[in-house]
C-alpha cells in the first residue's frame, strides 16, 4: 500500500510539473520564463550547497544577484564567466575564501544561464527540443534497460546499463531531431540531438556522484516522489550548455 501510495504521488507531482511547464511555454513571455527558470534555479542552487557542503550561506545571495543581472543582460550565458573572473580575485585578495564556495556557482549556475540564453535567443521551440532530447533519453534508457539490459555502465549509478543508455541516446536522437527541425536542417538537427542525448546521459551520471559523495539518496525534497529539483533537471544542466554552442556554432 505504501508503495502505492508513493507512485501515486509520484504521477500527481509529474503532471502538474508537465502542466506548469506547458503553461510557461504556452504563454510564451520573457518575464515570465525569467521568473519560472529563476524559482528552479534558486532551489537547485540551495540544493547544491548542501552537496557541495559549501557552509557560506551568503553565496545565496550572490546566485540572486547573478539572475537578476541575466534578466537584463542580453547574454547571460557570460554571466558564468564574470563570476569565475570575480571570485578568483576574491580568493586572490582574501585567503579565508574557499574554492568551494564557488562550485553552486559552476553547477547549477553555468547550466540555468544557458538555458535562459539559449531561450532568448531561439525562442520556446529550442526549449521544448531540449525537453524531448532529455526526457526520450530518460524514457528510452529506462524501457531498454527494463526490457535488455545487462551490462552495468558506471559504478557511478549501478542501476544504469549500458544497453539501456544506448537505447535511450537512438530514441532521443530519432524523436528530437524532428523536433529540431523547425529551427535548423535534418543533419544539424540530428548532430545537436545526439550529442545532447548523450551529454545528459553525464549530466544524471555527474548529479549521482554528487549524491554519493553527499551519502544522501535525493538532492532534496521539494518535490513529492520524485526528490529535489536537481533529480529533476541534472540532465538538462549539461544538456543545455552543448547545445547553445552547437547551435551557435553550426546553425
Amino acid at each position: 500500500m505504501g508503495a502505492l501510495k508513493q507512485s501515486q504521488t509520484r504521477i500527481i507531482t509529474g503532471l502538474v510539473l508537465v502542466a506548469v511547464v506547458l503553461s510557461v511555454g504556452y504563454i510564451d513571455n520573457f518575464f515570465l520564463m525569467w521568473l519560472a527558470l529563476g524559482a528552479v534555479y534558486l532551489i537547485a542552487f540551495k540544493e547544491a550547497q548542501k552537496l557541495f557542503e559549501v557552509k557560506n550561506h551568503a553565496t545565496q545571495f550572490y546566485a540572486i544577484v547573478i539572475w537578476l543581472l541575466a534578466g537584463i543582460y542580453p547574454y547571460g550565458d557570460d554571466l558564468f564567466v564574470l563570476a569565475g573572473v570575480g571570485y578568483g580575485a576574491a580568493v586572490a585578495y582574501n585567503s579565508e575564501l574557499e574554492w568551494r564556495d564557488f562550485l553552486p556557482f559552476i553547477y547549477p549556475t553555468a547550466g540555468m544561464l544557458f538555458i535562459l540564453s539559449m531561450y532568448d535567443a531561439y525562442g520556446v521551440i529550442s526549449l521544448l527540443w531540449l525537453l524531448v532530447i532529455v526526457s526520450m533519453t530518460d524514457i528510452g534508457a529506462y524501457a531498454v534497460g527494463k526490457s535488455i539490459g545487462k551490462t552495468k555502465f558506471s559504478e557511478t549509478s549501478p542501476n544504469k546499463t549500458m544497453e539501456g543508455v544506448l537505447g535511450g541516446i537512438i530514441v532521443a536522437t530519432a524523436s528530437a531531431t524532428f523536433v529540431g527541425l523547425s529551427i535548423v536542417d535534418f543533419w544539424i538537427a540530428f548532430i545537436i540531438s545526439f550529442m545532447v542525448s548523450v551529454t545528459s546521459i553525464f549530466g544524471d551520471l555527474f548529479e549521482s556522484s554528487l549524491k554519493r559523495s553527499a551519502g544522501v539518496k535525493d538532492s532534496g525534497n521539494i518535490l513529492p516522489g520524485h526528490g529535489g529539483m536537481l533529480d529533476r533537471i541534472d540532465g538538462y544542466l549539461f544538456g543545455a550548455i552543448v547545445m547553445l554552442i552547437l547551435m551557435r556554432g553550426l546553425v
